[in-house]
Protein backbone atom coordinates (compact mmCIF):
# COMPACT_ATOMS: atom_id res chain seq x y z
CA UNK A 1 0.00 0.00 0.00
CA UNK A 2 1.47 3.35 -1.03
CA UNK A 3 2.18 6.10 1.48
CA UNK A 4 -0.27 9.00 1.28
CA UNK A 5 0.70 12.59 2.04
CA UNK A 6 -1.27 14.66 4.55
CA UNK A 7 -0.99 18.37 5.29
CA UNK A 8 -2.05 19.21 8.84
CA UNK A 9 -2.87 22.93 9.07
CA UNK A 10 -2.80 25.17 12.15
CA UNK A 11 -3.04 28.93 12.22
CA UNK A 12 -3.70 30.18 15.74
CA UNK A 13 -3.30 29.18 19.38
CA UNK A 14 -6.57 27.19 19.64
CA UNK A 15 -5.53 25.07 16.63
CA UNK A 16 -2.33 23.66 18.08
CA UNK A 17 -4.06 21.58 20.77
CA UNK A 18 -6.31 20.10 18.07
CA UNK A 19 -3.63 19.13 15.55
CA UNK A 20 -1.27 17.64 18.15
CA UNK A 21 -3.35 14.48 18.89
CA UNK A 22 -3.68 13.80 15.15
CA UNK A 23 0.09 14.10 14.72
CA UNK A 24 0.73 11.87 17.76
CA UNK A 25 -1.67 9.21 16.49
CA UNK A 26 -0.05 9.15 13.04
CA UNK A 27 3.41 9.12 14.61
CA UNK A 28 2.46 6.09 16.76
CA UNK A 29 0.64 3.96 14.24
CA UNK A 30 0.32 5.66 10.89
CA UNK A 31 3.94 5.88 9.74
CA UNK A 32 4.26 3.98 6.52
CA UNK A 33 0.58 4.56 5.80
CA UNK A 34 0.81 8.35 5.96
CA UNK A 35 3.46 11.00 5.48
CA UNK A 36 2.36 14.04 7.49
CA UNK A 37 3.63 17.61 7.27
CA UNK A 38 2.68 20.49 9.56
CA UNK A 39 1.71 23.83 8.04
CA UNK A 40 1.59 26.89 10.31
CA UNK A 41 -0.06 29.83 8.58
CA UNK A 42 1.38 32.31 11.07
CA UNK A 43 -2.00 33.86 11.83
CA UNK A 44 -0.81 33.96 15.44
CA UNK A 45 2.72 35.28 15.00
CA UNK A 46 3.42 36.46 18.58
CA UNK A 47 5.87 33.94 20.09
CA UNK A 48 3.81 33.80 23.30
CA UNK A 49 0.76 32.75 21.27
CA UNK A 50 2.53 30.30 18.99
CA UNK A 51 6.12 29.11 19.32
CA UNK A 52 5.99 27.72 22.85
CA UNK A 53 2.93 25.65 22.06
CA UNK A 54 4.84 23.38 19.70
CA UNK A 55 7.38 22.74 22.46
CA UNK A 56 4.73 22.18 25.15
CA UNK A 57 2.84 19.75 22.91
CA UNK A 58 5.89 17.82 21.78
CA UNK A 59 5.42 18.81 18.15
CA UNK A 60 8.29 19.34 15.72
CA UNK A 61 8.88 22.71 14.11
CA UNK A 62 6.36 23.23 11.27
CA UNK A 63 7.45 22.06 7.85
CA UNK A 64 5.97 25.26 6.43
CA UNK A 65 5.32 28.62 8.10
CA UNK A 66 3.46 31.08 5.87
CA UNK A 67 4.09 33.94 8.30
CA UNK A 68 0.97 35.86 7.31
CA UNK A 69 0.80 37.91 10.51
CA UNK A 70 -1.98 40.23 11.62
CA UNK A 71 -4.30 42.17 9.32
CA UNK A 72 -7.98 42.71 8.58
CA UNK A 73 -10.10 39.60 8.01
CA UNK A 74 -9.99 40.13 4.25
CA UNK A 75 -6.27 40.79 3.99
CA UNK A 76 -5.29 37.98 6.36
CA UNK A 77 -7.52 35.48 4.54
CA UNK A 78 -6.11 36.55 1.18
CA UNK A 79 -2.51 36.19 2.35
CA UNK A 80 -3.20 32.69 3.65
CA UNK A 81 -4.88 31.69 0.38
CA UNK A 82 -2.02 32.93 -1.79
CA UNK A 83 0.62 31.27 0.36
CA UNK A 84 -1.26 28.01 0.81
CA UNK A 85 -1.91 27.63 -2.92
CA UNK A 86 1.85 27.63 -3.49
CA UNK A 87 2.27 24.98 -0.78
CA UNK A 88 -0.37 22.72 -2.33
CA UNK A 89 1.09 22.96 -5.81
CA UNK A 90 4.58 22.22 -4.49
CA UNK A 91 3.60 19.30 -2.22
CA UNK A 92 0.41 17.92 -3.84
CA UNK A 93 -0.98 16.19 -0.74
CA UNK A 94 -3.65 13.50 -0.83
CA UNK A 95 -5.52 15.21 2.01
CA UNK A 96 -5.62 18.57 3.76
CA UNK A 97 -6.77 18.57 7.39
CA UNK A 98 -8.01 21.86 8.81
CA UNK A 99 -9.17 22.35 12.39
CA UNK A 100 -11.32 24.80 14.28
CA UNK A 101 -12.81 28.05 13.00
CA UNK A 102 -10.12 30.71 12.56
CA UNK A 103 -9.50 32.64 9.34
CA UNK A 104 -6.77 30.19 8.36
CA UNK A 105 -9.27 27.32 8.54
CA UNK A 106 -11.65 28.82 5.99
CA UNK A 107 -8.87 30.20 3.79
CA UNK A 108 -7.03 26.88 3.45
CA UNK A 109 -10.31 25.03 2.95
CA UNK A 110 -11.24 27.29 0.03
CA UNK A 111 -7.88 26.78 -1.65
CA UNK A 112 -7.96 22.99 -1.15
CA UNK A 113 -11.36 22.68 -2.81
CA UNK A 114 -10.48 24.89 -5.81
CA UNK A 115 -6.95 23.69 -6.56
CA UNK A 116 -6.43 21.66 -9.73
CA UNK A 117 -3.28 19.55 -9.69
CA UNK A 118 -3.84 18.60 -13.30
CA UNK A 119 -3.65 22.22 -14.40
CA UNK A 120 0.10 22.24 -13.76
CA UNK A 121 1.66 20.72 -16.88
CA UNK A 122 3.74 17.60 -16.42
CA UNK A 123 2.76 17.22 -12.76
CA UNK A 124 1.61 13.90 -11.38
CA UNK A 125 -1.53 14.05 -9.26
CA UNK A 126 -1.34 11.82 -6.13
CA UNK A 127 -3.56 8.72 -6.23
CA UNK A 128 -6.22 9.53 -8.83
CA UNK A 129 -7.00 12.94 -7.41
CA UNK A 130 -7.07 16.30 -9.10
CA UNK A 131 -7.32 17.96 -5.69
CA UNK A 132 -6.82 16.84 -2.06
CA UNK A 133 -9.51 15.40 0.15
CA UNK A 134 -10.57 18.21 2.52
CA UNK A 135 -11.10 17.15 6.13
CA UNK A 136 -12.55 19.47 8.80
CA UNK A 137 -11.92 18.54 12.43
CA UNK A 138 -14.39 20.15 14.85
CA UNK A 139 -17.10 20.39 12.22
CA UNK A 140 -20.72 21.30 12.92
CA UNK A 141 -20.31 23.70 15.85
CA UNK A 142 -22.81 26.56 15.65
CA UNK A 143 -23.48 29.59 17.86
CA UNK A 144 -26.34 30.86 15.61
CA UNK A 145 -24.63 34.27 15.77
CA UNK A 146 -23.44 35.33 12.33
CA UNK A 147 -22.05 38.51 13.80
CA UNK A 148 -19.22 36.32 15.11
CA UNK A 149 -16.50 36.00 12.41
CA UNK A 150 -15.77 32.44 13.51
CA UNK A 151 -19.36 31.40 12.76
CA UNK A 152 -18.92 32.40 9.12
CA UNK A 153 -15.65 30.45 8.98
CA UNK A 154 -17.41 27.36 10.39
CA UNK A 155 -20.30 27.51 7.93
CA UNK A 156 -18.07 28.05 4.90
CA UNK A 157 -15.60 25.31 5.84
CA UNK A 158 -18.29 22.75 6.59
CA UNK A 159 -20.15 23.49 3.34
CA UNK A 160 -17.14 22.57 1.19
CA UNK A 161 -15.44 19.80 3.21
CA UNK A 162 -15.37 16.19 2.02
CA UNK A 163 -15.09 14.61 5.48
CA UNK A 164 -16.57 16.30 8.56
CA UNK A 165 -15.28 15.07 11.92
CA UNK A 166 -17.37 16.17 14.91
CA UNK A 167 -16.51 16.58 18.59
CA UNK A 168 -20.03 16.40 20.06
CA UNK A 169 -23.34 14.75 19.17
CA UNK A 170 -25.31 17.94 18.41
CA UNK A 171 -22.84 18.91 15.65
CA UNK A 172 -24.11 16.21 13.28
CA UNK A 173 -27.69 17.52 13.58
CA UNK A 174 -26.46 21.02 12.69
CA UNK A 175 -24.69 19.71 9.59
CA UNK A 176 -27.61 17.59 8.38
CA UNK A 177 -29.94 20.59 8.81
CA UNK A 178 -27.62 22.52 6.48
CA UNK A 179 -27.77 19.81 3.82
CA UNK A 180 -24.57 17.88 4.53
CA UNK A 181 -24.86 14.19 3.65
CA UNK A 182 -24.76 11.93 6.70
CA UNK A 183 -22.16 9.65 5.10
CA UNK A 184 -19.68 12.55 5.14
CA UNK A 185 -20.01 13.02 8.92
CA UNK A 186 -18.16 11.04 11.58
CA UNK A 187 -18.31 11.52 15.36
CA UNK A 188 -14.71 11.19 16.62
CA UNK A 189 -14.68 13.07 19.93
CA UNK A 190 -12.69 16.07 21.09
CA UNK A 191 -8.94 16.17 20.32
CA UNK A 192 -8.43 19.11 22.72
CA UNK A 193 -9.16 16.71 25.56
CA UNK A 194 -6.47 14.35 24.24
CA UNK A 195 -3.97 17.22 24.58
CA UNK A 196 -5.25 18.16 28.02
CA UNK A 197 -4.98 14.62 29.37
CA UNK A 198 -1.55 14.02 27.93
CA UNK A 199 -0.07 17.32 29.13
CA UNK A 200 -1.75 17.68 32.54
CA UNK A 201 0.87 15.72 34.53
CA UNK A 202 3.63 18.01 33.25
CA UNK A 203 1.42 21.08 33.77
CA UNK A 204 0.95 20.07 37.41
CA UNK A 205 4.68 20.58 37.92
CA UNK A 206 4.53 24.20 36.71
CA UNK A 207 5.55 26.85 39.25
CA UNK A 208 3.47 29.57 37.59
CA UNK A 209 1.06 30.05 40.52
CA UNK A 210 3.83 30.27 43.10
CA UNK A 211 5.71 32.65 40.82
CA UNK A 212 2.66 34.91 40.71
CA UNK A 213 1.93 34.67 44.43
CA UNK A 214 -1.36 32.85 43.87
CA UNK A 215 -2.58 30.07 46.12
CA UNK A 216 -4.20 26.99 44.61
CA UNK A 217 -7.99 27.37 44.69
CA UNK A 218 -7.60 30.94 45.98
CA UNK A 219 -7.94 32.91 42.75
CA UNK A 220 -10.13 33.35 39.69
CA UNK A 221 -8.90 33.18 36.11
CA UNK A 222 -10.10 35.35 33.22
CA UNK A 223 -9.33 35.24 29.48
CA UNK A 224 -10.57 37.91 27.05
CA UNK A 225 -9.88 38.33 23.36
CA UNK A 226 -13.05 38.42 21.23
CA UNK A 227 -13.60 41.67 19.30
CA UNK A 228 -17.16 41.99 20.65
CA UNK A 229 -15.73 42.22 24.18
CA UNK A 230 -12.50 44.15 23.71
CA UNK A 231 -12.85 46.39 20.65
CA UNK A 232 -15.43 48.79 22.16
CA UNK A 233 -14.23 50.96 25.03
CA UNK A 234 -17.56 50.89 26.89
CA UNK A 235 -17.78 47.09 26.84
CA UNK A 236 -14.15 46.52 27.81
CA UNK A 237 -14.38 49.12 30.59
CA UNK A 238 -17.49 47.42 31.98
CA UNK A 239 -15.79 44.02 31.99
CA UNK A 240 -12.71 45.41 33.73
CA UNK A 241 -14.95 47.18 36.25
CA UNK A 242 -16.72 43.90 37.01
CA UNK A 243 -13.38 42.12 37.34
CA UNK A 244 -12.16 44.79 39.73
CA UNK A 245 -15.20 44.33 41.95
CA UNK A 246 -14.79 40.55 41.97
CA UNK A 247 -11.07 40.97 42.63
CA UNK A 248 -11.81 42.83 45.85
CA UNK A 249 -12.85 39.42 47.23
CA UNK A 250 -10.42 37.08 45.42
CA UNK A 251 -7.50 37.88 43.09
CA UNK A 252 -8.26 37.52 39.37
CA UNK A 253 -5.46 36.29 37.12
CA UNK A 254 -5.75 37.95 33.70
CA UNK A 255 -3.31 36.71 31.02
CA UNK A 256 -3.46 39.46 28.42
CA UNK A 257 -4.01 38.44 24.79
CA UNK A 258 -2.05 40.85 22.53
CA UNK A 259 -5.32 42.24 21.14
CA UNK A 260 -6.71 42.91 24.61
CA UNK A 261 -3.45 44.42 25.84
CA UNK A 262 -3.42 46.80 22.86
CA UNK A 263 -7.04 47.88 23.40
CA UNK A 264 -6.51 48.51 27.11
CA UNK A 265 -3.62 50.82 26.26
CA UNK A 266 -5.51 52.48 23.39
CA UNK A 267 -8.56 53.17 25.58
CA UNK A 268 -6.51 54.38 28.56
CA UNK A 269 -7.77 51.65 30.87
CA UNK A 270 -4.43 50.61 32.36
CA UNK A 271 -5.49 51.91 35.78
CA UNK A 272 -8.07 49.08 35.97
CA UNK A 273 -5.26 46.50 36.24
CA UNK A 274 -3.14 45.44 39.16
CA UNK A 275 0.59 44.83 39.36
CA UNK A 276 1.60 42.63 36.44
CA UNK A 277 4.97 41.40 37.66
CA UNK A 278 5.92 38.01 39.03
CA UNK A 279 6.05 37.73 42.80
CA UNK A 280 9.46 37.67 44.52
CA UNK A 281 10.52 34.38 46.08
CA UNK A 282 8.86 33.85 49.44
CA UNK A 283 6.25 36.55 48.86
CA UNK A 284 2.93 36.17 50.66
CA UNK A 285 -0.11 34.94 48.73
CA UNK A 286 -2.04 37.70 46.97
CA UNK A 287 -5.37 38.48 48.59
CA UNK A 288 -7.01 40.73 46.01
CA UNK A 289 -6.60 42.62 42.76
CA UNK A 290 -6.61 41.96 39.02
CA UNK A 291 -3.26 40.34 38.29
CA UNK A 292 -2.52 41.15 34.62
CA UNK A 293 0.28 39.10 33.07
CA UNK A 294 1.68 38.26 29.64
CA UNK A 295 0.06 35.28 27.86
CA UNK A 296 0.73 31.99 29.62
CA UNK A 297 2.19 28.97 27.93
CA UNK A 298 -0.12 26.01 27.31
CA UNK A 299 1.21 24.13 30.34
CA UNK A 300 0.96 27.21 32.57
CA UNK A 301 -2.60 27.82 31.38
CA UNK A 302 -3.60 24.23 32.15
CA UNK A 303 -2.16 24.58 35.65
CA UNK A 304 -4.01 27.85 36.20
CA UNK A 305 -7.32 26.46 34.92
CA UNK A 306 -7.09 23.32 37.01
CA UNK A 307 -6.37 25.20 40.24
CA UNK A 308 -8.65 28.22 39.73
CA UNK A 309 -11.69 28.64 41.95
CA UNK A 310 -13.58 29.70 38.82
CA UNK A 311 -12.89 30.81 35.25
CA UNK A 312 -14.35 33.74 33.28
CA UNK A 313 -13.77 33.57 29.53
CA UNK A 314 -14.95 34.38 26.03
CA UNK A 315 -12.94 31.51 24.52
CA UNK A 316 -14.53 28.42 23.01
CA UNK A 317 -11.68 26.10 23.93
CA UNK A 318 -11.61 27.20 27.57
CA UNK A 319 -15.29 26.26 27.85
CA UNK A 320 -14.31 22.72 26.84
CA UNK A 321 -11.20 22.52 29.02
CA UNK A 322 -12.97 23.73 32.17
CA UNK A 323 -15.74 21.17 31.57
CA UNK A 324 -13.08 18.44 31.32
CA UNK A 325 -11.42 19.71 34.51
CA UNK A 326 -14.70 20.16 36.43
CA UNK A 327 -13.99 23.85 37.09
CA UNK A 328 -16.91 26.36 37.22
CA UNK A 329 -16.86 28.48 34.06
CA UNK A 330 -18.72 31.65 33.12
CA UNK A 331 -18.65 32.56 29.42
CA UNK A 332 -18.95 36.30 28.81
CA UNK A 333 -21.10 35.91 25.70
CA UNK A 334 -24.80 35.56 24.97
CA UNK A 335 -24.34 32.47 22.79
CA UNK A 336 -21.98 29.52 22.49
CA UNK A 337 -21.09 27.16 19.67
CA UNK A 338 -20.40 24.53 22.34
CA UNK A 339 -23.80 24.01 24.02
CA UNK A 340 -22.67 20.63 25.37
CA UNK A 341 -20.53 22.54 27.89
CA UNK A 342 -23.72 24.19 29.18
CA UNK A 343 -26.00 21.15 28.95
CA UNK A 344 -23.56 18.63 30.45
CA UNK A 345 -20.53 20.56 31.65
CA UNK A 346 -19.67 23.38 34.02
CA UNK A 347 -20.36 26.34 31.75
CA UNK A 348 -22.91 29.16 32.19
CA UNK A 349 -23.43 32.10 29.80
CA UNK A 350 -23.52 35.59 31.27
CA UNK A 351 -24.20 39.14 30.20
CA UNK A 352 -21.58 41.76 31.02
CA UNK A 353 -21.99 43.25 34.50
CA UNK A 354 -21.03 42.57 38.13
CA UNK A 355 -24.47 41.29 39.18
CA UNK A 356 -24.95 39.14 36.08
CA UNK A 357 -21.50 37.59 36.40
CA UNK A 358 -21.98 36.94 40.13
CA UNK A 359 -25.29 35.18 39.48
CA UNK A 360 -23.73 33.10 36.69
CA UNK A 361 -20.81 32.17 38.95
CA UNK A 362 -23.19 30.85 41.59
CA UNK A 363 -24.98 28.80 38.93
CA UNK A 364 -21.68 27.49 37.52
CA UNK A 365 -20.54 26.34 40.96
CA UNK A 366 -23.78 24.39 41.37
CA UNK A 367 -23.41 22.90 37.89
CA UNK A 368 -19.84 21.80 38.58
CA UNK A 369 -21.09 19.49 41.34
CA UNK A 370 -23.23 17.51 38.87
CA UNK A 371 -21.30 17.97 35.62
CA UNK A 372 -20.39 14.98 33.48
CA UNK A 373 -17.87 14.40 30.73
CA UNK A 374 -19.44 14.62 27.25
CA UNK A 375 -19.36 11.50 25.07
CA UNK A 376 -15.98 10.59 23.51
CA UNK A 377 -14.10 13.27 25.43
CA UNK A 378 -11.94 10.37 26.52
CA UNK A 379 -8.45 11.19 25.26
CA UNK A 380 -8.72 8.89 22.23
CA UNK A 381 -10.01 11.28 19.56
CA UNK A 382 -6.65 11.33 17.74
CA UNK A 383 -6.67 7.59 16.89
CA UNK A 384 -10.31 7.81 15.80
CA UNK A 385 -9.46 10.70 13.48
CA UNK A 386 -6.65 8.66 11.91
CA UNK A 387 -9.02 5.72 11.51
CA UNK A 388 -11.50 8.00 9.71
CA UNK A 389 -8.72 9.25 7.44
CA UNK A 390 -7.61 5.72 6.60
CA UNK A 391 -11.16 4.79 5.65
CA UNK A 392 -11.75 7.94 3.57
CA UNK A 393 -8.45 7.52 1.74
CA UNK A 394 -8.76 3.78 1.16
CA UNK A 395 -8.09 2.67 -2.44
CA UNK A 396 -11.65 1.32 -2.71
CA UNK A 397 -13.21 4.68 -1.89
CA UNK A 398 -10.68 6.56 -3.99
CA UNK A 399 -11.53 4.39 -6.99
CA UNK A 400 -15.25 4.90 -6.45
CA UNK A 401 -14.80 8.68 -6.30
CA UNK A 402 -12.77 8.64 -9.50
CA UNK A 403 -15.45 6.66 -11.35
CA UNK A 404 -18.13 9.00 -10.03
CA UNK A 405 -16.18 11.97 -11.34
Amino acid sequence: MSTQKLLLVAGARPNFMKVAPIYWAIDRGGRGRFQVELVHTGQHYDASMSDGFFRDLGLPEPDVNLGVGSASHAEQTARVMVGFEEVLLARRPDAVIVVGDVNSTAACALVATKIDYGAARGAHAPSCRTRPLLVHVEAGLRSRDRGMPEEINRIVTDAISDLLLTTCRDAAANLVAEGVLREKIRFVGNPMIDSLRRCLPEADRSSVLADLGLGEGAFGLCTLHRPANVDRRETLAEILRALGELAAEVPILLPLHPRTRARIAEFGLDDRLGEAGRAPAGASVRRSGVVAVAPLSYLEMLKAMKEARFVLTDSGGVQEETTALGVPCVTLRDSTERPVTVEEGTNVLAAIGRREIAEALAAARRKALAARMPALWDGAAGPRIVEALEEALSPRLESARTRAA
